[in-house]
């Protein structure tokens, strides 16, 4: 037996704060919002996808941000994005631990990690 994928990530957020999601991952990430099932929908919470990308919010009680874990995202334009979300009064704090890869880390309106990655050409 192997692991051949993976399916999705999810993340946390707190209960009633779906707009604020919508405008991070979907307006300013540009990762589309899918419906979540119906027997899922009342728990709260956006599900977002692109291609093999998906990331689910699912509503924690006593929510606590990701601060360290977190997922890595490819983009093929970091900089343009990075320049985006700095606009919309993202912190973005870029990142040269790794030589070969351009790389920076953002949190979402919630606190939680993410890094952003330039895709290789």
């Amino acid at each position: 037996m192997t692991i051949t994928a993976l399916d999705h990530v999810q993340l946390a957020m707190p209960a009633g704060r779906e707009e604020e999601a919508r405008s991070f991952y979907q307006d300013l990430l540009g990762i589309p919002e899918v419906p979540k099932p119906a027997a899922l929908a009342a728990r709260g919470g956006c599900w977002f996808e692109i291609g093999s990308v998906k990331i689910h919010l699912g509503v924690e009680t006593d929510f606590v941000p990701a601060r360290k874990a977190h997922p890595a995202l490819v983009t093929d334009d970091l900089a343009g994005l990075a320049k985006k979300l700095e606009a919309a009064g993202v912190a973005v704090t870029p990142d040269h631990a790794l030589a070969d890869t351009e790389r920076c880390f953002v949190r979402d309106p919630f606190g939680n990690r993410i890094e952003l990655v330039q895709g290789k050409p």
